[in-house]
């Protein structure tokens, strides 16, 4: 398996899993088109669309830093046409960006729900409708939406419908994507983490740091990335996929590596999730 050559376009891969799948892809030489709002590192998120671009120079890929709102269709446009003018192409794109507030209706701000839809449900359109002229030209065209399986029991409702919803969304663009751009050899797939990961979003939306002594690092969603946007002829393609249920399919079986602690304490089972 490799990437070389490819080119990516990850939205929102400034910091977290965006980054680590950029990183992960760059190591075998691929372009990462490093498409976020941070142009500064943010003093307790850190990264920035050019620290990335400098890892992902260093460990071997080639990078092009746009500063992006994926909630803007005319710029989302416009980076997609520079970054196929600089790598001649795009073979993936990576709807990576998101946005989260664990609010029940009664207490959510609607300004907050149209930031929610825009970005994690819009976006995703917006990105993907914008990309598909150039992913019809690449030999194994790939969109993967970081987004869940679709589980209906109430206990995803009750609590948080509003966010639920958005990604959700994100989820059923997938399944139709699959369907409707089956004729143009694009395979289109959703991945979702088993546990927490140890992101931002984790530390600020859900609970705090305490809760890395249960998560994951961010590299075993990058290397579950690895294998679906490696896979050819829409082998994977239409499946909502778990990090580590697509793992094992490839024959991992330890994942002990993935910690994010040396810790005893059991992993958090992630959002959306059977357990």
């Amino acid at each position: 398996m490799s990437l070389k050559g490819k080119t990516l376009f990850i939205t929102g891969a400034s910091r977290g899993i965006g980054r680590e799948i950029a990183l992960k892809a760059a190591q075998d030489g691929a372009n990462i088109v490093i498409a976020a709002k941070s142009t500064q590192e943010h003093p307790k998120l850190g990264g920035s669309i050019f620290t990335v671009a400098q890892e992902v120079e260093a460990v071997g890929g080639q990078a092009l830093a746009l500063q992006l709102d994926v909630r803007d269709q005319d710029a989302v446009a416009l980076a997609m046409k520079q970054a196929a003018k600089h790598f001649g192409g795009i073979d993936i794109l990576i709807n990576n960006a998101g946005a989260i507030k664990l609010s029940g209706v009664e207490t959510l701000d609607p300004n907050r729900f149209d930031l929610m839809y825009q970005i994690n449900t819009r976006a995703v359109m917006v990105c993907s409708q914008a990309v598909l002229p150039y992913l019809k030209n690449s030999d194994n065209p790939h969109i993967l939406n970081l987004s869940p399986p679709l589980n209906l029991d109430e206990k995803w409702f009750a609590s948080y419908a509003p966010y639920t919803i958005t990604k959700y969304g994100m989820s059923m663009l997938t399944l139709g994507m699959n369907q409707e751009f089956s004729g143009y050899g694009v395979s289109v797939n959703s991945l979702w983490p088993r546990t927490i990961i140890a992101t931002a979003a984790i530390e600020f939306s859900l609970g705090g740091k305490q809760l890395f002594s249960r998560a994951r690092k961010p590299n075993i969603m990058a290397d579950a990335a690895y294998r679906i946007l490696n896979s050819e002829k829409r082998a994977l393609t239409g499946r909502l996929l778990i990090d580590e249920e697509i793992l094992r399919e490839y024959g991992i079986t330890d994942f002990n590596e993935y910690r994010y602690a040396d810790s005893e304490d059991e992993l958090m089972v992630d959002l959306f999730v059977k357990e």
